[in-house]
């Protein structure tokens, strides 16, 4: 077995108080867009997964990510956490888009497919979340991620609870 010489990583977030003194107070479409623009700092898990950029619609969501070698699992592709991480985060925010001030979501389920190996050679991956259905109590939103070369590499399904923020 060849020895390699260990990689190394560092990145910093910002405080994530700052995110939740937020919520409520904006619709979250409002929230999304300035996150988008830079002009609200973005939540630690972006920094975490390094993600490339967002792009905000109401009732629609679009993630950038290029895969890096910190996303690899043992079998060296991206591990599937990571895949779903994505998946989750553009169909929640793309849920948290059509929301009012004064609104919150969770997540009840994802339910991901892994269709296709992710590693370097599949360049920038785009995920792309939309609201199919929203109610009073319960909202119905997809992802789909593709790579560079515009092929379905994974899709979710995922169904977020809708309630009003305490205070609100």
């Amino acid at each position: 077995m060849t020895q390699t010489q260990p990689r190394t990583r560092t990145f910093s977030w910002t405080d994530p108080s700052v995110h939740a003194a937020m919520i409520g107070r904006s619709s979250g479409l409002e929230l999304l867009q300035a996150m988008a623009a830079g002009s609200v700092p973005a939540p630690p898990i972006m920094s975490l997964i390094d993600l490339a950029s967002m792009s905000v619609a109401p009732g629609s969501v679009t993630l950038l990510l290029d895969p890096q070698e910190f996303h690899y699992n043992p079998l060296g592709t991206m591990h599937g956490g990571v895949i779903s991480t994505l998946l989750d985060t553009a169909a929640a925010c793309s849920v948290h888009s059509t929301l009012p001030a004064g609104v919150g979501y969770t997540s009840l389920d994802l339910n991901v497919k892994f269709l296709r190996a992710v590693t370097l050679s599949s360049g920038r991956l785009t995920c792309v979340g939309t609201v199919l259905q929203s109610g009073r109590r319960t909202a119905l939103a997809e992802a789909r991620l593709t790579d560079s070369s515009g092929r379905l590499v994974a899709q979710a399904m995922s169904s977020c609870m809708v309630f009003p923020l305490p205070g609100a």
